[in-house]
């Protein structure tokens, strides 16, 4: 596979319980690395304006938000010790509750990467109207989203080698405005710059879910460690440090960020920002000078998000093609690229930029945001589910209370802090959600009518799901096996 600095797919072989039996990719440094390259990635530069309109309360919602990160950060750790395997997201529903379920969340977190890269997109176009002004003109708008989509798109379908240089300086690119914000902004923060704590005046309660909806969007990349197992040295224990120490940093980046922008920008001039970025630097520096710096270094920075996340897309649904979950069209790769699978979401991702602009949205990343969230929260939930199931089922011969009251409270926590974000996304993003949610009940009826590869439903869950959930609870030092067939690999990075 070419250096693209994007996610990168081959099977992987099953693993034993030490990791022996294959080498591994990478130890816990590089892990928390990839953790905070996956979570801190071009929404950052859109999402401080996107939350204004909610207040102050927002800043209360990213608190929450990081404890439900951190939890899910556990839950994947934990997960990750009993299935020390690549997939993640969509081997651990798979295991415990059948291919379906494993389709299912296959698929919602496929729909998450095109309609996020549709979100990337839009989220451009504010930075591209600083450098060259669009007057508020939808089409123009929505031609320069699509540009942004379709360039890195045609590099990857042209099988470019080039596009790795284009991840490196995109990745360098991305932390010199946020430092420069998140750090240089502290001196120039004005108490009366952050408006009231709930603006929309209709009580906080509402305005803090719904802004935890839109910042969800920040840390998409948690699970990052959990889906790469399969490639981390000793991943029963680096899996979880990597995904909470990873999360907790990009917090700590996240948080000055969010926290100078809002009190250098005056709060009317933040709430109708495109490129809030850029007016905290010429709010900082004055001039107009430094905010086009920032606008280009956050153009670049987005398109090399798009850059590993198209790819991300198009692998995704590679793996899944292998395991016997997608159609088999999406394993096809042509100079080593995924090319049917890319081709497909980018489509898709068009589609949708099309049909939020010709429908008048407003706020149009704001509504990609909160679908993104949404397909996002759903493998989350079903991951938590599967891990409930597990600790639940079994012999409860060898239980140590305290350890299994603690991942019964970790499970329980990330699987309501998933609901809860599901319910913020709102009535139209969870009506749009849903719609992409069940279409995918068509593919998956398709190819069990097919019985082409694995047939969905037919296979049992792998490993022995009923002796091992409350054996790892009493701390048993050998998890049960799953996943004894080969399973696609996912590896390597990706923005958001």
């Amino acid at each position: 596979m070419r250096d693209s600095g994007a996610t990168t797919v081959a099977p992987a072989r099953p693993t034993d319980s030490g990791g022996g039996r294959r080498s591994r990719g990478f130890g816990l440094a590089t892990a928390v690395t990839l953790v905070m390259g996956n979570i801190i990635g071009g929404g950052i530069f859109t999402l401080p304006a996107a939350v204004a309109p909610y207040g102050t309360v927002s800043l209360l919602a990213f608190a929450v938000l990081t404890l439900g990160a951190v939890a899910l950060a556990l839950l994947f750790g934990r997960l990750a010790e009993r299935s020390p395997v690549t997939g993640g997201l969509y081997v651990y529903p798979r295991d415990a509750f059948g291919r379906f379920a494993g389709f299912l969340s296959a698929w919602s977190y496929w729909t998450m990467t095109w309609a996020s890269n549709a979100a990337l997109a839009v989220a451009a176009v504010g930075y591209v109207d600083v450098l060259v002004p669009l007057h508020g003109n939808a089409a123009a708008q929505a031609s320069v989203a699509l540009a942004c989509l379709w360039l890195p798109t045609l590099a990857h379908l042209a099988g470019a080698r080039s596009v790795g240089v284009v991840q490196i300086v995109s990745t360098v690119l991305k932390f010199v405005p946020l430092l420069l914000v998140a750090v240089g902004g502290l001196f120039f923060v004005r108490a009366e710059n952050f408006g009231s704590f709930d603006a929309t005046g209709e009580g906080w309660p509402g305005a803090l879910s719904a802004s935890a909806a839109l910042l969800l969007y920040s840390y998409l990349g948690v699970e990052s460690a959990a889906m790469s197992a399969g490639e981390v040295r000793d991943p029963r224990r680096n899996v979880r440090r990597a995904s909470v120490l990873g999360t907790v940093a990009s917090a700590v980046v996240y948080l000055l960020g969010i926290v100078s922008v809002f009190g250098v920008v005056p709060h009317d001039r933040l709430v109708g920002s495109s490129a809030p970025f850029a007016d905290a630097v010429n709010t900082m520096i004055g001039g107009s000078a430094g905010g086009v710096a920032v606008a280009m270094a956050a153009v670049v920075s987005i398109v090399g998000a798009l850059n590993g996340w198209i790819l991300m897309s198009g692998q995704m649904s590679y793996a899944a093609a292998l395991d016997g979950l997608f159609p088999a069209a999406f394993a096809r790769r042509r100079r080593d690229v995924p090319r049917f699978g890319v081709l497909v979401s980018v489509l898709l991702a068009s589609a949708m930029i099309v049909l939020n602009y010709v429908g008048g949205a407003a706020t149009v990343f704001q509504s990609l945001v909160l679908v993104t969230s949404f397909t996002a929260a759903v493998p989350y939930l079903l991951s938590a589910a599967a891990q409930l199931r597990w600790l639940l089922a079994g012999s409860r011969a060898r239980v140590r209370p305290l350890r299994l009251g603690r991942d019964l409270l970790v499970a329980g926590v990330s699987f309501g802090f998933s609901l809860w974000l599901i319910a913020g996304a709102g009535q139209a993003a969870v009506y749009q959600g849903t719609l992409l949610l069940f279409a995918g009940v068509l593919v998956y009826a398709w190819l069990a009518g097919r019985g082409s590869g694995h047939l969905p439903g037919r296979d049992e869950p792998a490993g022995d799901a009923e002796a091992a959930p409350l054996a790892e609870a009493a701390g048993d030092a050998q998890p049960a096996a799953v996943n004894e067939e080969p399973a696609p690999a996912l590896s390597g990075t990706r923005d958001r």
